[in-house]
């Protein structure tokens, strides 16, 4: 009988605990807690992505066209380009994710990064060869494609090695 009683209040409180939780039982005083306004207000101050994650159609019709024959194939854009081939399960690619977001921001008009979910667009990381993840092709305005897998060992030189090649090899290219 005394673990019942005991066990009342325990059970109280874990209800009560769960109902805190749910978001709804609270208003903000901003908004009187209405879940259509909070939902506004979240998208309102949310963080432009400079990253911009593309499918198999949009690389074909916006980077490049590789099912076309020869001399036809040839880099689209009009700035120089990264395009990270990843997954969310790679714990590489969440390091690089975040390094590449930084760097978008940072060269802004300089260049853009694009993100190729690999698990979402297998038949474009199959055509193009990618056999390991993550992997980075860089695309220079004047001058071939290439590409580099994995990242360095920390966040620190992955970001280093990311600005080398922007500033060397993707803005110096002639």
């Amino acid at each position: 009988m005394k673990k019942l009683l005991l066990s009342i209040p325990v059970f109280l409180f874990l209800a009560l605990s769960l109902e805190a939780c749910n978001g709804n039982s609270a208003a903000n005083p901003k908004t009187g807690g209405d879940p259509k306004v909070e939902g506004v207000k979240n998208k309102e101050n949310a963080e432009k992505k400079y990253v911009k994650e593309i499918t198999r159609a949009d690389f074909l019709a916006g980077i490049m066209d590789y099912t076309q024959q020869g001399e036809n194939v040839k880099y689209l854009g009009d700035k120089p380009a990264i395009v990270d081939f990843w997954a969310s399960w790679c714990g590489p690619c969440r390091i690089a994710g975040p390094i590449l977001e930084e760097l978008a921001k940072e060269y802004d008009g300089k260049i853009v990064v694009y993100k190729v979910n690999t698990q979402n667009e297998q038949q474009i990381a199959a055509e193009l060869g990618i056999q390991s993840i993550p992997t980075f092709i860089f695309f220079p305005l004047n001058g071939k494609p290439f590409a580099s897998s994995g990242i360095a060992r920390t966040p620190e030189e992955t970001k280093k090695m990311f600005k080398d090649i922007i500033d060397k090899q993707l803005l110096n290219s002639k």
